[in-house]
């Protein structure tokens, strides 16, 4: 009964934290958030801010 408690709660857990991750990766936009940002030559410019 403990096993079964503690294994759902880590499926649980981990089903929150990507749902959390994918949430703060949508906020930021498709080239912010992307981790090849820096060396992609897809169009996506880069704010003025962030230069």
């Amino acid at each position: 009964m403990i096993a079964s408690i503690v294994i759902g709660a880590a499926i649980f857990g981990y089903a929150s934290w990507a749902v959390v991750k994918f949430i703060n990766k949508s906020k930021k936009g498709k080239c912010a958030a992307c981790d090849l940002r820096k060396s992609c030559t897809s169009g996506c410019g880069t704010p003025p801010e962030m230069k």
